[in-house]
């Protein structure tokens, strides 16, 4: 059986991306937030534009969807889709790495919890299933917020909440630490949410590029973090082996 087309898989992500938010987006927000060369997202664009799934504005340079997909859905996966779909990898990277484990996407300007795993402790723990936890603050969020440039825009617009002495409130820090984050594929915070707790977190992809979610493990800095407050690369290995897995598994279902 023939395999999956790469270029019709990039062509849907960018019609979801543009199915986001206001819509509206340059070349360079599409390619990056899609981890294509500028030329290949271009070409895509290109084509879109002639069957008139995409239009740009002329005025701006900015592409939108086109009148042929003003219905387009405005997301691929709801939040039940993407816990039932990542709750073994999310049970395995917590057994693996003795850390609790979240599976958050966004929602509504932060992350939205989908899926907690406990650390396989006997330690007192709190149900976060449900929660929403901050973008800029969090590795979950710094995930999302590097690959969805709509995002980014608004956090460009607001004011940074200073949750701790280490979090980032300035704006043109962030976009540095975003920019590390799409040429790692994963995101780490020491101390910026919490006192004392550290988290590492890797993107969960669809065919075509399109980044719907995140998993990632947190704990005390001293388990996540050498003495140099950096994370440890085991575990970052092992977070993004397994947000590599879930992807995977999307990539079966669709």
């Amino acid at each position: 059986m023939p395999g999956p087309i790469q270029s019709i898989e990039r062509a849907a992500a960018m019609l979801r991306l543009l199915a986001r938010g206001s819509g509206h987006h340059g070349l360079a927000e599409i390619s990056a937030a899609l981890g294509l060369p500028k030329g290949t997202a271009h070409g895509i664009l290109r084509t879109l534009q002639r069957v008139e799934f995409v239009e740009q504005d002329q005025s701006t340079g900015r592409y939108r969807l086109g009148a042929a997909l003003l219905h387009l859905g405005t997301s691929y996966l709801d939040a039940n889709e993407l816990r039932s779909r990542s709750i073994n990898w999310a049970d395995t990277l917590a057994s693996r790495s003795g850390q609790e484990v979240r599976i958050g996407m966004h929602h509504d300007g932060a992350v939205l919890v989908v899926h907690h795993v406990f650390r396989p402790d006997d330690t007192m723990q709190t149900l976060g299933i449900g929660g929403m936890l901050p973008l800029h603050a969090t590795a979950l969020g710094k995930v999302l917020l590097a690959y969805d440039p709509e995002l980014t825009a608004t956090i460009r617009r607001r004011e940074l909440t200073s949750l701790t002495r280490r979090t980032i409130v300035k704006p043109a820090a962030l976009e540095r630490v975003l920019a590390e984050v799409r040429t790692a594929g994963w995101a780490s915070e020491a101390e910026e949410y919490m006192p004392g707790e550290a988290s590492i977190a890797a993107r969960i992809r669809v065919p075509g590029g399109l980044v719907v979610g995140a998993i990632g493990i947190s704990g005390a800095v001293d388990r996540i973090c050498d003495a140099a407050n950096r994370p440890k690369p085991a575990l970052v290995q092992q977070v993004s082996q397994a947000a590599e897995a879930v992807s995977r598994a999307l990539a079966a279902e669709s």
